[in-house]
């Protein structure tokens, strides 16, 4: 099929990076980090964060497997955030000394499923036996896992969990005979000034912004959950019809799957700077996909 005028104009910026195009964040803690990226390969960024981390202040879950640890009850300790792993720190001080409680993990086999749970263990000069490889998912770390001596079976797991329970994961560990305990560590809830996301989503409907960067499968969660409640899910997936999506990997992918939304690419490593330089460079050529559809 011949490309459209419109395709071809686009194409013509593929030297160009964004080359002005409007490109969405919903990055926020790094939301000025990822703006002045975006800049850098000249695009014009549009912020709406989509998330803000809030601790759980009476975390029971977290003193009771602390507690546990000391006393040598489980086999694996698995680390999926560096920002989690963190804030457990800091819940399980209220209750035990800091140094206990990393004492109890360096007897213990540590599984990390990134290179952020990863410095921090080594910050905490921590051992980690168990390390997923790139994509840094869940599958990639439950195959890790998969090969230590034995296997899982009857082996004591505790998962620190980063916002929301992944169940598949807790599953599949359930699965192969591991003996599973979930440490929630703190939630994601939507920002307290929804205005910017709302806007966002207006902006994505009336086709106002022409990229969109998930760097996490929950700002995608959040975009539909408010467009939602505000009875604009279905025109909002139809406009990501018309819009560039890129996913910083396989799980955002998944999860804007579920949502109905099909991400257009993922860059050569999850790391958010890559993602902003190669959603630049492939910009022209997946609009022009789009558009001669």
């Amino acid at each position: 099929m011949a490309l459209s005028s419109e395709a071809k104009g686009v194409m013509d910026l593929a030297s160009e990076g964004f080359n002005g195009l409007r490109v969405l964040s919903l990055e926020s803690r790094r939301a000025v980090e990822i703006a002045k990226l975006i800049g850098t390969y000249k695009g014009v960024p549009v912020s709406a964060p989509a998330m803000r981390e809030v601790p759980l202040s009476e975390n029971s879950e977290a003193i009771r497997f602390a507690r546990e640890l000391v006393a040598g009850s489980f086999d694996i300790v698995v680390f999926l955030t560096g920002v989690g792993a963190r804030a457990l720190l800091s819940t399980v001080s209220t209750e035990i000394s800091p140094e206990m409680f990393l004492q109890s993990l360096r007897r213990t086999r540590v599984a990390a499923r990134g290179p952020k749970p990863i410095a921090v263990m080594r910050e905490w000069n921590v051992p980690v036996e168990i390390v997923a490889p790139e994509p840094n998912t869940w599958r990639e770390l439950l195959g890790s896992m998969e090969k230590l001596p034995g296997g899982l079976h009857a082996q004591r797991v505790a998962v620190q969990e980063y916002g929301v329970s992944n169940p598949e994961f807790l599953s599949a560990l359930s699965e192969r005979g591991a003996i599973v305990r979930r440490v929630p560590v703190y939630q994601w809830a939507l920002p307290s000034d929804t205005a910017p996301l709302s806007e966002a989503i207006s902006a994505i409907v009336d086709g106002a912004v022409s990229v969109v960067l998930f760097t996490t499968g929950v700002q995608a969660s959040h975009l539909f959950r408010l467009a939602n409640e505000q009875e604009r899910a279905d025109k909002l997936r139809a406009a990501f019809r018309n819009v560039m999506v890129a996913s910083i990997g396989p799980s955002t992918t998944e999860t804007l799957a579920g949502l109905g939304v099909v991400a257009d690419m993922e860059p050569s490593h999850p790391k958010m700077g890559i993602l902003v330089k190669e959603a630049a460079e492939r910009s022209a050529e997946l609009l022009a996909e789009k558009l001669k559809r």
